[in-house]
């Protein structure tokens, strides 16, 4: 997963209304009711059906660090689904999304001018249409370098253009070496 579905993720994350179940049987259960038998469970988890009951019932209290991470996984990914899908149709729709970061920022420009990259720390809302692109190319599977090049061009044509009135002579802007990425919507 890049760093781009991460920050979508916690972006989701921070919009549930009620937190996931906390215990492991709970967790289990909830797995259970989602996925329906205990080896659909287990196939998701990579243990087998027999450990699943174990998790269920409490007889194994505790799981090996990397299955407890997918079980964290397998469950946040699941839950709220209906209000994760009217956060993001909120922000593909009218809100847009708030892109953080700092990495650096590199462009083509003109002859005569600076384009050599450097770190940037920006905050940058961009609109709607950006978060729709954003989350069409997310659902439809592409790579983390796709995704950094939708944000890109939206920084380039809100931050670096100011929607058209400078700076027009910018191509492509480019972002590398990101030290840390955050969305809000």
């Amino acid at each position: 997963m890049g760093e781009i579905d991460e920050a979508i993720e916690r972006a989701d994350r921070e919009a549930f209304t009620r937190e996931p179940p906390k215990t492991l049987p709970a967790r289990i259960n909830y797995l259970l009711k989602q996925l329906g038998t205990a080896k659909a469970v287990g196939a998701e988890l990579g243990v087998t059906a027999d450990s699943v009951n174990r998790y269920r019932r409490g007889a194994r209290k505790h799981p090996p660090k990397d299955i407890t991470a997918k079980i964290d996984a397998a469950v946040r990914s699941r839950w709220q689904p209906r209000v994760r899908k009217r956060r993001r149709k909120q922000a593909a729709s009218a809100g847009g999304i708030t892109v953080e970061t700092r990495a650096r920022f590199g462009y083509t420009a003109p002859i005569g001018t600076t384009d050599d990259g450097r770190f940037r720390r920006l905050t940058v809302h961009l609109p709607a249409a950006y978060a729709q692109r954003l989350f069409d190319a997310r659902d439809a599977g592409a790579g983390d370098q796709e995704l950094r090049q939708i944000i890109a061009e939206g920084f380039k044509d809100i931050y670096f253009q100011d929607g058209g009135s400078r700076a027009t002579g910018i191509s492509d802007v480019a972002i590398n070496d990101i030290d840390y990425l955050d969305l809000d919507f």
